[in-house]
């Protein structure tokens, strides 16, 4: 069985006397795994669905299933507490405390999980050392610059090794080169533990990274592309 199953999901919102499809019929399967990338013009309903997948959003019809648990016929209380102990999340603006330092940052999700300060402290050591910020976990936000704050929202998100993570254009602010170096990043720590990785974009270069790419149009997958495996790469070239 797949990780997520999404079946005939739709989002409509009622402006004046029309009608918006956000989403108009979604119907998906996700792996455990699996790094997924959404690609689509603004509007074309891709954010929605990464809200909705995440719980952030409740859907007009449809259902989303993780395993046995049907996300939206939970309650409030029931998502918060499925988010905190299944999901992170990357953002486009970091979204970092600024009195806090990177330390402290990345261990904020761990005070959901009831975890005491020095284990909190010891993870948040441990994935900061993984996405080469080991030097600077002392630092505020302000004392570092953009691709390091990106890092620290990383890891931020990878902490506990959640089972899914969820992205919302994580490279939107960064430079090609670093864009490039934050993408390598997510797709090594995702492979090492075998996490789902769920991301939003609309840069064609980045969606490189992903298992798929689902391009979005009007509300609908308008097709799906999947990346060849470096195996699957070598069959090809023998034929």
């Amino acid at each position: 069985m797949s990780l997520i199953q999404v079946r005939n999901l739709k989002k409509y919102y009622k402006v004046g006397n029309n009608i918006i499809k956000a989403l108009d019929g979604i119907d998906l399967d996700i792996d455990k795994g699996e790094f997924i990338a959404l690609l689509g013009t603004s509007g074309s309903g891709k954010s929605t669905l990464l809200n909705m997948l995440a719980g952030l959003e409740r859907p007009t019809k449809g259902s989303i299933k993780y395993g046995k648990i049907t996300l939206n016929e939970l309650k409030e209380t029931e998502i918060t507490k499925f988010r905190n102990l299944n999901i992170g999340f990357v953002f486009q603006s970091y979204n970092l405390l600024p009195y806090l330092s990177a330390w402290e940052n990345v261990s904020l999700p761990l005070t959901f999980k009831g975890l005491g300060k020095e284990e909190r402290k010891k993870e948040a050591y441990k994935i900061l050392n993984q996405v080469g910020l080991g030097n600077r976990m002392n630092n505020k936000p302000n004392e570092l610059s953009g691709g390091q704050q990106q890092r620290v929202s990383i890891a931020r998100a990878f902490v506990g090794t959640p089972k899914i993570v969820f992205a919302d254009e994580p490279t939107g602010n960064l430079d090609t080169k670093t864009s490039f170096e934050v993408m390598k990043l997510i797709k090594d720590i995702t492979k090492k533990n075998n996490q789902t990785f769920i991301m939003v974009t609309h840069d064609d270069e980045m969606t490189e990274f992903a298992d798929r790419t689902l391009f979005m149009r009007d509300g609908k997958i308008e097709k799906i592309h999947k990346n060849l495996t470096i195996d699957e790469v070598l069959d090809v070239n023998k034929q």
